[in-house]
Order: structure tokens, then C-alpha cells, then sequence
């Protein structure tokens, strides 16, 4: 099954957006029909973690030194 989507407004885009980040779910577990909003910030929470992850290795590491 094929999703299409209509445009949508700034709102409504903020709206999905916020969603995302309360409901968020590793890549594994998303519904590839979930709004292309939805998986768009998801993926830009995916980096946040992966960036904040990163930070406290380092943090970690200088700690450890």
C-alpha cells in the first residue's frame, strides 16, 4: 500500500512535528505509513541522540584521563 500525502499547512506541520517527539520510536519499530512529517523529525531526533551520545563519550573519556 501506497501512501499519498497532501500538503499541509505550518501548523498542522508543527503539530506532526511535536507528535514525533512525544511519541518518538527507534527506526526499527516506525510504520513506514506514518505522515512523512512524523518520520522526517524522527530522524532529526535520531541525530540528536546519536550527536548527544557522542558528547558523552568524550565527556566521559576527558573524565577518565
Amino acid at each position: 500500500m501506497h501512501a499519498t500525502f497532501t500538503e499541509i499547512d505550518f501548523i498542522e506541520e508543527i503539530r506532526l512535528r511535536c507528535w514525533a517527539r512525544e511519541n518518538y520510536a527507534p527506526r526499527d519499530r516506525r510504520d513506514a505509513t506514518w505522515h512523512r512529517v512524523i518520520l522526517d523529525e524522527m530522524g532529526v531526533r535520531d541525530q540528536e541522540l546519536r550527536a548527544d551520545s557522542a558528547e558523552a563519550e568524550t565527556v566521559f573519556e576527558n573524565l577518565a584521563t
